[in-house]
């Protein structure tokens, strides 16, 4: 397989999960594949966009698309619920003419996952999934607190993770925040099913 021109790695965003992550997390945050996938696993996946628009990279995306760091990107922001609550808030760009071009589809999406696009054309490669903690501060600490109901606005942290996507030689990065309602749904069901299916 050739290498990929693109890379979502840097100082903060690393390929193995920092090590105070609990083992779910450190799954979650490495599984490949289509995440919207792994989440229709459990329970029923419905999509809300909340931002599409044109905007500047996030200082540190435009490394990874290879791109100035004022250039013009298409940006996709939406929530990905599981009957019902809000598990991942998630944010992807592409250039701005690739979102005209090679990527163009992504505009056309609506309330359909991002996936569709991405796991269903053997053009797309993925780089390495890569991870961080995400503090106040950085604007995906504010996406990830708007997807959350009131009762758990004072979350202080949250584990995320990103990579990049191309397709001919033209980037698509896809940036998926894990929300508390994840965790606390495999908190209570998700270590009963594991033991249930290693007794099987």
């Amino acid at each position: 397989m050739a290498r990929m021109r693109f890379d979502a790695a840097d100082a903060h965003w690393r390929e193995t999960p920092r090590p105070g992550a609990s083992s779910a997390q450190k799954d979650w945050l490495t599984r490949g594949g289509s995440l919207t996938a792994h989440l229709a696993r459990l329970g029923r996946v419905t999509v809300r966009v909340t931002r599409e628009t044109v905007a500047a990279p996030w200082a540190d995306e435009h490394r990874a698309l290879s791109c100035a760091s004022r250039a013009p990107v298409w940006v996709r922001e939406v929530v990905l619920a599981v009957d019902g609550a809000p598990f991942v808030a998630a944010h992807s760009i592409a250039p701005l003419a690739a979102s005209k071009g090679v990527w163009q589809a992504m505009r056309r999406l609506r309330t359909r996952p991002l996936a569709e696009l991405l796991y269903s054309d053997p053009e797309v490669t993925r780089s390495a999934l890569v991870s961080r903690r995400v503090l106040a501060g950085h604007p995906l600490f504010s996406l990830a607190s708007l997807a959350l109901a009131r009762a758990y606005a004072t979350e202080h942290a949250f584990a995320a993770r990103r990579s990049v996507f191309e397709r001919r030689g033209t980037p698509l990065m896809v940036t998926e925040c894990m929300l508390p309602a994840l965790w606390r749904h495999l908190d209570a069901h998700g270590e009963r099913r594991a033991r249930g299916l290693e007794q099987t």
